[in-house]
């Protein structure tokens, strides 16, 4: 199978189903966020961290291809007359929502409580961080957007918003194993 095809010369792609759509469709927008979130945190996985954050971080990056999938499947191809999906295509599941959940509350456990928001920074390790997190809220916007004209499986928005806390918490955690500062932001004082 040849990388190109040609089929999208003309500014055009195809979702799962079949369906032609622009390119610059808030769909193709959306799972190509995710695609670009998943680059970002493969990033972060080829840093000097810990085994357990490297193994979830690879968890997330297949669970962001089934993100993809849900994003670019044409839902009006999903269902069959008769009620059947028509599309074998991956869900999101509460247990992946709680995976990121127990992995928030574990790290946080040995961190000291925020009292300010904190600059992005300090090692640059933190910083793909902190960019994978922008990342991820950019997707989890559009994901939004797309899903007020055509909803979808609503864990995958759940799914969106618990990445993006735990990217923020990693960003954290990977602070104090590499001994780096936290550079909490103090607003200017009104005169």
């Amino acid at each position: 199978m040849k990388v190109y095809t040609k089929t999208g010369d003309k500014g055009t792609t195809a979702l799962f189903g079949g369906t032609r759509v622009p390119k610059h469709h808030i769909r193709i927008d959306s799972y190509g966020t995710v695609d670009e979130l998943n680059s970002f945190i493969g990033l972060i996985r080829d840093q000097q961290i810990d085994n357990q954050s490297k193994n979830t971080l690879i968890t997330v990056q297949n669970k962001l291809f089934t993100v993809g999938a849900v994003l670019a499947t044409d839902p009006q191809k999903v269902l069959l007359k008769n009620g059947k999906e028509r599309l074998n295509i991956p869900k999101i599941s509460q247990a992946d929502i709680n995976l990121l959940e127990t992995e928030i509350d574990s790290m946080e456990e040995s961190l000291p409580q925020m009292t300010h928001f904190i600059l992005p920074g300090g090692h640059t390790t933190v910083s793909h961080c902190h960019v994978a997190r922008t990342v991820c809220r950019r997707a989890e916007r559009l994901a939004t957007a797309l899903y007020e004209i055509e909803p979808f499986q609503e864990e995958t928005l759940q799914y969106l918003n618990r990445l993006s806390d735990y990217l923020f918490v990693l960003a954290r955690k990977l602070s104090k194993d590499l001994q780096a500062d936290e550079v909490q932001w103090i607003p200017d004082k009104l005169d």
